[in-house]
């Protein structure tokens, strides 16, 4: 049975982005703050096809979304 709350090493994993603490911790870094307005998934530094797969985790699965929502507010 998985998890119902994934953490986010697993999206970053998800995302084919690196995925140990550090690594997080600097991507956020990097791209934070997002502007008010811009939709995780709008962010301008996804590739489209991390774009679409966290269109897809928001959208169907609500054990994935809950982690993507954090991400969410962490880079706002």
């Amino acid at each position: 049975m998985e998890p119902s709350v994934h953490p986010f090493a697993e999206l970053f994993d998800q995302l084919g982005l690196p995925s140990s603490e550090s690594e997080i911790q600097s991507f956020i870094d990097e791209h934070r703050p997002l502007p008010n307005g811009v939709k995780i998934t709008e962010a301008p530094f996804w590739t489209p096809s991390q774009s679409r797969l966290l269109k897809d985790l928001l959208l169907e699965d609500a054990d994935w979304a809950e982690v993507v929502d954090q991400l969410n507010l962490a880079l706002h």
